[in-house]
């Protein structure tokens, strides 16, 4: 089993290591190779991805991915940023399927920002499509208007487009992840308004007549945004594009009390992964030592997991997280009176003294 280990930038490098840390302490052999992306490979190459970082992840049977990005890189022509790095990975893995669940653990519900009884038991799969959508259609740019309300001004322009495999290759993953959960699908557009979400909206519609198992109904994105402050507890299983899908899943996350407990999985057709916390790099805490390492933990377990065929080992790691929150420690994002406040290396220590013992007392 080779991993490509990317920790990358800000906060990357401090909860990699702790994710390295809990898989070296399985009793499963690794083949675990290191190598520069994001902002770190830009200083190192002159590249946010380099041809070394990209062989490296394609030879590889998963990718466990830090976190990219700093202020400092915000200037840099668009495709040196170290944000490219994500998206360059994604395309040319084929990775088209993007998995955030958002669980509320039962130790963690004073830590939403919700009243109890709306979050107590939460647990929602969304599942983003991740190679089409604006992020990646064409033409882009800027350019002097020639119609619209100012003719003559300079203006920015995207492309929002899907075609009907893109569409119906996630519409299948959604419906089949559903069937293993509570067989309900909300797929989320915006078919008032926009053309590319009517066009998802039908193919959707017509993929699950496939399932007739799943029950499916179809949301706005902008209804979705405020049921999921609602009513969070109404989802199972949300499918929507990539933009749609990058921030809900972040809205999402904030329902489980800190996007510092959410992991993601990106996926191509065959389960080969690149496998992420679904927060960012926090420059403005690196080096502090104070980063919330379990959702590149649990991270971590998902490929076992999906890519490695290991569940076992999987189930062994998020059972060592619940024990180690059920014990009260907690980092500053998850904190609160009475709990046990400690730093990354300290969190990473307690997983790692769970997995080995399988229980932890409150010290």
């Amino acid at each position: 089993m080779k991993i490509a280990v990317l920790p990358g930038d800000g906060i990357g490098t401090e909860i990699m290591a702790e994710a390295v840390k809990v898989l070296k302490a399985l009793d499963l052999t690794f083949e675990m190779e290191e190598a520069l992306v994001g902002g770190a490979a830009y200083e190192a190459h002159g590249h946010p991805l380099p041809d070394s970082t990209l062989n490296l992840a394609k030879a590889a049977d998963a990718v466990l991915f830090g976190a990219v990005g700093d202020w400092k890189y915000d200037k840099l022509d668009r495709p040196l940023r170290p944000e490219q790095a994500i998206l360059g990975l994604r395309k040319h893995l084929g990775l088209f399927a993007n998995f955030r669940p958002a669980i509320c653990y039962e130790q963690l519900v004073g830590a939403s920002s919700l009243k109890p009884e709306l979050i107590a038991g939460l647990d929602i799969l969304i599942i983003r499509e991740l190679t089409g959508d604006i992020y990646f259609g064409q033409p882009r740019g800027r350019r002097t208007a020639v119609d619209g309300h100012f003719p003559g001004a300079e203006e920015a322009f995207d492309t929002m487009r899907y075609s009907r495999p893109e569409i119906e290759r996630i519409a299948h993953v959604a419906f089949q992840a559903a069937r293993k959960r509570n067989k309900k699908v909300t797929s989320v557009d915006k078919a008032n308004v926009l053309e590319t979400f009517q066009f998802w909206k039908d193919v959707v519609t017509e993929v699950h007549a496939q399932y007739p198992d799943v029950e499916l109904d179809h949301m706005y994105v902008d209804n979705a945004a405020m049921q999921l402050v609602k009513a969070p507890k109404k989802f199972d299983v949300v499918v929507t594009g990539n933009m749609f899908g990058d921030i809900l899943s972040d809205e999402a996350a904030m329902l489980t009390g800190s996007i510092g407990m959410l992991p993601s999985a990106s996926l191509d057709k065959h389960n080969k992964g690149l496998y992420e916390p679904s927060h960012g790099s926090a420059p403005d805490i690196a080096g502090k030592g104070i980063a919330n390492p379990l959702a590149t933990i649990l991270s971590a377990a998902m490929m076992l997991r999906f890519s490695l065929q290991q569940p076992e080992a999987a189930d062994r790691i998020e059972s060592a997280v619940r024990s180690v929150l059920a014990a009260g420690y907690r980092t500053g994002d998850i904190w609160s009176e009475g709990m046990k406040q400690v730093g990354t290396r300290e969190m990473g220590d307690a997983v790692v003294a769970a997995l080995i013992t399988k229980t932890i007392t409150k010290s």
